[in-house]
């Protein structure tokens, strides 16, 4: 899967936590997010005067966006641990100082189940009905 089709399929999935996600689909949707977050910084300082070490100011731009896509990001990371074949409930050890993020990016580098898991059909294999393909 390429940046343009995970970025649509992840936003069309706006709200979807179940099925699974392939790594591709996640981090090209975790680059993309990067992207616009980089861009909406560098807008807010331009457009707003945001200034990192200044208590008083806060990035607008940055905050609206964070509202626009926390669903989609959550969403995606929940699929991709589910194509782990692990519950979605893993992405609360994210929680856990340090640890739980190492551990919570293992789990999202890791490579999925071969075949159809409990959380549905893998999304490179041929049971996937050639979505993915």
């Amino acid at each position: 899967m390429g940046f343009s089709d995970a970025v649509r399929t992840c936003l069309g999935k706006y709200a979807t936590f179940s099925g699974r996600a392939s790594r591709s689909e996640y981090w090209w949707f975790y680059l993309f997010t990067f992207l616009v977050f980089f861009a909406l910084t560098i807008l807010d300082m331009v457009a707003f005067g945001y200034n990192p070490e200044d208590p008083t100011s806060y990035p607008k731009l940055v905050l609206i966006g964070l509202v626009a896509i926390f669903l989609p990001m959550l969403s995606a990371a929940i699929r991709r641990l589910h194509d782990t074949d692990r519950s979605g409930w893993w992405y609360l050890i994210g929680l856990v100082p340090i640890v739980g993020g190492i551990v919570l990016l293992i789990f999202l580098i890791l490579k999925g189940t071969e075949g159809a898991n409990r959380f549905g059909p893998d999304p490179l294999g041929s049971d996937a009905h050639g979505i993915f393909d």
